[in-house]
């Protein structure tokens, strides 16, 4: 993924919500639990008294978080879109459907992944044709990378129809016409083929309509909000490329925008035969808003109409009737909107969101409102809220009141933002919850949340377990380290490739400015990261293990130089230009080897790690996740074998490895296991950090404190 999947992720596009996960069922495959060590004396081995303490609170959270995923479960969200004569809902794995007029009592099913044959998980996408006549959804094994698409012709029938037809390994798709539908095949992980099929009355007829030969590219299509264009997107970490297919003329050839170039990330939009283009064209190569003629799509014709101010960077943009709505972020995070004229682009008006706001999720599927821009606002403990922009009317911006139940009101939640200055100097972003006032967290526990890569924000979407630790007097910090997006293009650029160790110099930076700022303390403090944000999770582990007590890291990505040099892997080749190639590049090679958490380990007292693996992630190769919990717990041995160095009893640091069946990278789909892996982690921080968990109130336990080296 480059910067420009900051505007549409598509490894994100397969992860799903939330909310959507309590509407899913499949059968949970039972997980293999296993601690990394041995039964003698080491310092990986559990105490009896130690594993029952975690049993036993594994199945308080289970209990605690099933009601607190039940307490939000009637909130606003995208399972629900409009049809030109229908309200469609996505219901587990079903899709139903009512008149706009009908009362939910008249909801009728019109597709279930059953008619998918052997699929029995969860529905990816769904898009209806413009006369709303046929529907095709994609649905897939929750332990399968590869999606089927489901073609079924939506007539007045009270079930489930047959399909018209079924296609295998379905990534995106979007409908040219009554008739015709694009879509890119998936290949493993990687999509580089663009069909187009027609339906007619005597067959469907399929043909190849782009192939990608650069292994480095992955393609997706998608659809202009106005419905007029699709567009096939061709995106590699360093630049993209961008065709056109007009609904007016489905079966022609597709026009190319701007061929790629190296450095340039770009993006499509259209209105009103003009093309509305988010590229990075901006003051240091940041996103800017440009104009083109449809008939006259090339770079030379691009002409800018609007560039964020000092310091503020774009993230999205939505197209109204007259006017574009930019998504973007101040310099210290803050999420804003603003809306733009299409005839008058000089005058912008600035949007005041709320300041908890940290995620935005729009609509767009369905029929698309001309005038009006829906969307949800949530932070990682605020729930969602729906909201409707309207920059025509004299009140552009309201809200729906709906879910306005009191146990939703967080008012006595502050969210703090703050910054770090890292070791080179650069201030770093931070977003802080918390329920104390800033003054009075020292005793607070604190978990801390990192990514810093491919130039994706962090995810900061609503979490009911956040909220859960929230309520229970937790500190939560987001540390917005350099190769994220939160702040630009640059600010990737900035910790990628030979830059990557600036990210765990921002993190190191970000906990210990917390710490000198009154937050929390070393053994109260927990880190969480996901995928790639392991990366730098596990540095600082290797050079500042004092910092931290506990670690979570869920689906890691720890072998980096094991794995960018095996090039039969299959996101190797596309992923060299966030890593580099160290096959073929000394000086890659010996940068990656400088902060790879499976090659810096060494004999010292590491935080209590807990792994969340899958046996099958396609993503993450298994082998290097066990090469680095071996290497941890040796490492781990060798440090406490001497008798000088043995630390004081219940220090003694614990390595657990939850290795799961399939290969979700993401996480399960499946709401139980879902629930049960996050009980296990919620029971391992409390466990680590001595807080005894009293329902919906925690203590310390009298804990050694360790301060800051």
């Amino acid at each position: 993924m480059n910067s420009c999947t900051i505007l549409r992720s598509v490894l994100l596009s397969l992860n799903t919500s939330w909310v959507s996960n309590q509407r899913r069922w499949i059968r949970s495959a039972p997980s293999l639990y296993r601690t990394a060590g041995h039964t003698s004396n080491t310092t990986v081995h559990h105490s009896e008294a130690t594993l029952g303490k975690l049993r036993s609170l594994n199945r308080q959270f289970d209990r605690r978080l099933r009601s607190v995923y039940q307490r939000y479960a009637d909130g606003p969200d995208h399972t629900v879109f409009q049809g030109s004569h229908h309200v469609y809902i996505v219901e587990g794995c079903g899709i139903y459907r009512m008149g706009h007029t009908e009362e939910e009592q008249d909801m009728v099913q019109v597709f279930h992944t059953d008619c998918a044959g052997d699929v029995e998980g969860t529905i990816q996408r769904v898009r209806l044709s413009a006369t709303e006549s046929i529907l095709a959804a994609t649905a897939k094994n929750s332990h399968k990378e590869e999606a089927k698409c489901v073609v079924i012709r939506l007539d007045n029938h009270n079930a489930p129809q047959k399909p018209m037809l079924i296609l295998d390994n379905v990534f995106s798709f979007e409908w040219a016409s009554d008739d015709v539908l694009v879509y890119t095949t998936q290949e493993g992980l990687q999509c580089r083929h663009v069909f187009r099929l027609h339906l007619t009355n005597t067959g469907n007829q399929s043909e190849l309509l782009y192939e990608e030969k650069d292994p480095e590219f992955f393609v997706e299509v998608s659809r202009s909000r106005d419905q007029r264009l699709l567009t096939i997107n061709c995106s590699s970490k360093k630049s993209s490329e961008v065709w056109l297919i007009d609904s007016k003329c489905p079966f022609s050839p597709p026009t190319q925008v701007q061929p790629r170039q190296p450095g340039l990330l770009y993006h499509v939009e259209h209105s009103n035969n003009l093309l509305y283009i988010l590229a990075n064209t901006g003051t240091g190569h940041e996103y800017q808003l440009l104009r083109a003629p449809l008939s006259s799509p090339a770079m030379q014709h691009w002409k800018p109409i609007f560039s964020p101010g000092p310091g503020a960077v774009i993230k999205d943009m939505e197209m109204l009737q007259d006017h574009c709505v930019i998504t973007g972020r101040e310099p210290q995070g803050q999420l804003q909107l603003q809306s733009i004229s299409l005839k008058s682009p000089d005058h912008g008006t600035v949007l005041q969101l709320p300041s908890w706001a940290c995620a935005v999720e729009t609509q767009r599927i369905g029929t698309v409102d001309k005038d009006t821009f829906s969307f949800l606002l949530s932070s990682p403990v605020h729930p969602p809220i729906r909201y409707h922009l309207s920059p025509a009317h004299q009140r552009p911006l309201s809200r729906e009141h709906a879910f306005q139940h009191q146990h939703t009101l967080l008012t006595e939640c502050h969210t703090t933002r703050l910054q770090a200055a890292s070791q080179d100097g650069t201030m770093v972003p931070m977003t802080l919850f918390h329920m104390k006032a800033l003054a009075d967290l020292s005793e607070a526990p604190l978990l801390v949340h990192v990514y810093g890569a491919y130039g994706l924000d962090l995810n900061m979407s609503f979490s009911p377990e956040k909220r859960l630790l929230l309520e229970d007097n937790w500190t939560l910090a987001y540390c917005h380290v350099r190769g994220g997006g939160e702040c630009g293009v640059s600010w990737h650029r900035a910790g990628c490739l030979q830059q990557k160790m600036k990210g765990v110099e921002d993190l190191s930076a970000c906990i210990q400015t917390l710490f000198q700022s009154g937050v929390s303390q070393p053994a109260l403090t927990a880190l969480t990261a996901r995928s790639a944000g392991a990366v730098l999770a596990g540095a600082l582990c290797n050079k500042n293990p004092h910092l931290l007590t506990a670690v979570h890291l869920q689906a890691p990505f720890v072998d980096v130089l094991g794995t960018m040099q095996d090039p039969s892997l299959p996101l190797t080749i596309e992923e060299r230009g966030e890593w580099g190639d160290p096959l073929t590049n000394p000086q890659d090679r010996d940068n990656i080897a400088s902060y790879c958490p499976c090659h810096n380990i060494v004999p010292q007292l590491y935080p209590s790690m807990l792994i969340t693996a899958y046996s099958g992630d396609s993503r993450v190769p298994l082998s290097g996740v066990l090469k680095y919990v071996e290497r941890l717990k040796k490492a781990i041995q060798t440090h406490t074998s001497s008798s000088s160095r043995l630390p004081i009893k219940g220090n003694v640091p614990t390595i657990m490895l939850d290795l799961q069946p399939g290969n979700d990278h993401f996480g399960p789909e499946d709401f139980d296991q879902s629930v049960s892996e996050t009980a296990q982690q919620l029971a391992f921080f409390y466990t680590v950090l001595g807080l005894e968990y009293k329902g919906s109130q925690q203590k310390m336990r009298g804990k050694r404190k360790r301060t800051i080296k």
